[in-house]
């Protein structure tokens, strides 16, 4: 994922924004925000023959503590027009290849309950649910749950 992929990367990430339930966020970032957050080797971009963008994924740190070390909570994002392809388990797979071979241990993520098509999503990829914040943060006026998942490497 590079900046030639900005401005699709952000359409994605802003359609999955205005379905409701993806994010707390309420507007995508801009590139120079996202890009500066995200690390540049655990992101990635699914495209069509056409180079247009039906997808992506990106992980950030969880801390700065260096027992945190292995540890990335990851966003991915499929275009509406791309779901149900493949698309998602791909990126997803490609994340944790990546992950993999760097040495992080456990890649995470919150999802919030109404999310279904995001948590089979994840559990096809081998990630598991294990627990739910309870009103973890107000999301357009409402109390909302996030489930907690995470992939743990069967290598380190």
């Amino acid at each position: 994922m590079g900046a030639e992929h900005a401005e699709q990367v952000l359409t994605v990430y802003q359609l999955g924004i205005d379905e409701g339930n993806a994010t707390f966020e309420t507007a995508a970032p801009t590139w120079e925000q996202f890009d500066a957050t995200k690390l540049p080797a655990h992101r990635s971009v699914a495209l069509d023959d056409t180079g247009k963008v039906l997808g992506w994924v990106a992980a950030v740190p969880v801390s700065d503590r260096c027992a945190h070390a292995g540890v990335v909570e990851h966003s991915v994002y499929v275009h509406s027009d791309a779901r149900g392809q493949g698309v998602g388990v791909a990126l997803l797979r490609t994340l944790l290849a990546s992950t993999e071979a760097a040495g992080i241990w456990t890649v995470q993520s919150g999802i919030f309950p109404e999310n279904t098509a995001s948590l089979a999503l994840h559990e096809r990829a081998g990630f598991r649910v294990i627990g739910t914040r309870e009103r973890i943060g107000r999301h357009h006026d409402r109390w909302r749950d996030v489930l907690l998942i995470e992939h743990r490497s069967t290598e380190l």
